[in-house]
């Protein structure tokens, strides 16, 4: 009904259903929803599954007898030529029993219609159903052949418009309907699906996600380390019901989550995942606050509500009613490591604003003096082509000529020798000896300082730097194109890879040499730079093996880019409104020297 609708399912339990139930119903009519009921036959049949005696065609045969008012023959559903061959009966007898009271178990009804009646001076709610067969009705109170209609008033009668024909439609109380069947489905309807304005409509946010294996992919709260890393949606509930009958402020909203593609990918092997989600409320002091709720707030927070069960369907939906307030909404996979797509649609009363919780992309910088010093790209030291001026705060001393034919002249030793640490006067005599006279080492250069320095530190489980981190890092700290660093560039990105060490050995707790790639977002702001999920997914798939660790060699690799990237775009961000823009030269020069 949902892919013919665009529409959110609810399914109830009629015996466990709430105490409002009739007032649900009410108001899906009033709002043009579809509903279906129907009693259990006893038999193990479930949502998503159909009896294996039950055939296609029988189910195609019952759906053309739903689509049309007119009474249908089986011989209407037949190929012509072959009204004279033995037919089966279009509802299997074994799943579709007839009840003495005219019911039909297994049997889907239609409710067209909700009323309250005077009947001897007291009001009864009242239920209309359609059988979609068009014959066979209820006999009990209420239906069309009740002796005591007479003593319903005539008025009351044709506003019941009550008429005695076997049509399949027919009244019965509220009681009874609670007492005979078992099932209700309600499908809500968005604005567009509905044919006439008149009717009442619910407001609709639809948000579409996914879950990253490794970075957002954080399975339910049972799994507290990595529930927080799910997506997460705020959800601001403004207005209370317009409901006399209650005296609560409530807002009543529906939650919907839905696994995209899962059926289309089910040849490849693809099965529904077990999914739910759930509803915290955010503090008032983080109201209108968008970013990413962590960790601990999950640890010391119970959810306000959330869907009853995780279990493996398309779609789970939930209904709620919960005071005007900010929440946020956390859909998941019950096991971590899902990787999928979803839709979370949220259908409330009154006006509600839903949206996906992201980080502003920005980076954290210490506040120095800005230097007029520029960058000058490779290009540039042969032809003089445009520099930009950028902070500066890691080129001190850096002394530039002319961008043409620059000699870096040899970098004294600095005043205070004597408070040169043991580390310091370590890192002088390897460059010294690696570096030669002119004390400036290339990428193959610093990648044997930083080993044989690394190596020294038996706290840190690493394989060494690669090559290309090490080119990588010249690029970082390289501001005139020449490739390569002298000792007091070296010294200011060793204190940078010091920093970043920290945080490293920090989240690796087990001492493996690697860390969880669900902490690298944790491990990402403490450095200062604060992302989105879409660059957390990138990082996650750009530098996680497939364990989802992340090695030291990885990690400063990643750290050494951002913080390059970083400051490239804000050497362009001249007016620093966050937009940049670029022609293919200097597009190329960005991305191929980085």
């Amino acid at each position: 009904m949902e892919d013919f609708t665009g529409g959110v399912t609810e399914f109830f339990e009629i015996k466990d259903a709430p105490r409002d139930m009739y007032k649900i119903m009410k108001k899906a009519i009033e709002r043009g929803s579809l509903m279906g009921c129907s009693i259990d036959d006893g038999t193990n049949m479930t949502y998503g599954t159909s009896p294996s005696g039950l055939k296609m065609g029988d189910l195609i045969a019952r759906m053309v007898r739903n689509m049309d008012n007119s009474q249908l023959r089986d011989s209407d559903l037949l190929p012509r030529g072959s009204e004279d061959r033995p037919t089966r009966t279009i509802v299997p007898v074994q799943y579709e029993t007839r009840m003495a009271c005219g019911l039909v178990k297994g049997h889907a009804y239609s409710v067209t219609g909700l009323e309250e009646a005077l009947f001897k001076g007291e009001k009864v709610k009242l239920v209309r159903l359609r059988n979609p067969w068009g014959q066979v009705e209820w006999n009990g109170s209420w239906s069309d052949g009740w002796k005591d209609w007479s003593f319903v008033d005539k008025d009351e009668k044709a506003r019941l418009q009550h008429q005695v024909t076997e049509d399949g439609e027919f009244w019965m109380s509220y009681d009874d309907f609670i007492y005979h069947f078992t099932k209700l489905e309600i499908c809500n309807l968005t604005a567009d699906a509905l044919e006439s304005d008149k009717l009442q409509t619910w407001t609709v946010s639809v948000n579409e996600g996914r879950w990253v294996r490794g970075c957002s992919a954080g399975g339910c709260r049972n799994f507290p380390d990595t529930f927080w890393t799910n997506p997460q949606y705020r959800l601001k509930l403004l207005e209370e019901d317009d409901d006399p009958d209650d005296s609560e402020v409530i807002c009543s909203f529906l939650v919907a989550l839905m696994q995209k593609n899962r059926r289309k990918d089910r040849k490849l092997g693809a099965n529904l995942f077990t999914i739910g989600f759930a509803i915290y409320e955010v503090p008032k002091e983080m109201h209108g606050n968008k970013q990413h709720l962590q960790k601990d707030f999950f640890l010391y927070n119970a959810s306000k509500a959330r869907s009853k069960t995780y279990i493996n369907m398309r779609e789970v939906s939930e209904r709620f009613r919960l005071p005007p307030s900010e929440y946020v909404i956390v859909p998941s996979t019950y096991e971590p490591h899902q990787e999928g797509e979803f839709i979370l649609r949220v259908f409330s009363e009154k006006r509600n604003l839903s949206e996906e919780v992201e980080n502003t992309i920005s980076v954290d910088r210490p506040v120095k003096k800005k230097k007029t010093k520029p960058i000058i790209f490779v290009s540039d030291r042969a032809n003089s082509n445009k520099e930009l001026g950028v902070d500066q705060e890691s080129e001190e001393g850096k002394d530039k000529t002319s961008p043409d034919k620059q000699e870096k002249s040899p970098q004294p030793r600095p005043g205070n020798t004597d408070q040169e640490s043991e580390e310091q006067l370590q890192f002088r005599n390897i460059f010294r000896q690696i570096a030669g006279d002119d004390m400036e080492v290339c990428a193959d250069e610093l990648k044997n300082i930083l080993n044989t320095v690394v190596n020294k530190h038996k706290d840190l489980k690493t394989q060494g730097f690669t090559l290309e981190s090490c080119r990588s890092m010249i690029a970082l700290m390289d501001t005139d194109g020449s490739g390569r660093l002298n000792l007091q560039e070296f010294h200011h990105l060793w204190k940078k890879i010091k920093a970043w060490q920290k945080i490293f050995k920090h989240y690796d707790t087990d001492h493996s040499g690697t860390i969880n790639s669900y902490e690298m977002r944790n491990a990402v702001n403490d450095a200062g730079f604060h992302l989105n999920s879409q660059l957390y997914d990138i990082i996650t798939m750009r530098y996680a093996d497939k364990h989802m660790n992340i090695d030291f060699d990885s990690f400063i690799c990643c750290f050494v880019r951002l913080e390059g990237m970083f400051r490239a775009f804000n050497a362009f961000d001249k007016d620093g409104d966050g937009i940049i823009k670029l022609n293919v030269l200097e597009w190329l020069q960005l991305t191929m020297y980085a």
